[in-house]
């Protein structure tokens, strides 16, 4: 018998605008809000479905397979995005 995925949900609090898409596309109900913003509460009933992070206009949501490795590279919640490119002077 195979073992059941599990997956994390990684949840960029920044860039969530409380929305409720990703909630309301949630076909196992495991997203809430919770001050505004959306809450794993019920994280082991995840299918891994990604329809919360598909549907999310502001990509604040990624679901995440636990025990796979990730691709390398920047977290996205890592990358300033107050910089301004600055203007180039031919």
């Amino acid at each position: 018998m195979s073992e059941k995925k599990t997956f994390e949900h990684v949840i960029h609090e920044r860039w969530c605008k409380g929305c409720n898409i990703c909630v309301a596309f949630c076909p196992k109900q495991v997203l809430t809000l919770r001050n505004v913003k959306v809450f794993a509460e019920r994280p082991d009933l995840c299918i891994g479905c990604r329809l919360c992070e598909i549907r999310c206009p502001d990509f604040a949501i990624e679901i995440r397979e636990k025990g796979v490795m990730q691709p390398k590279g920047k977290d996205v919640g890592d990358i300033d995005f107050d910089l301004k490119p600055e203007a180039h002077h031919d």
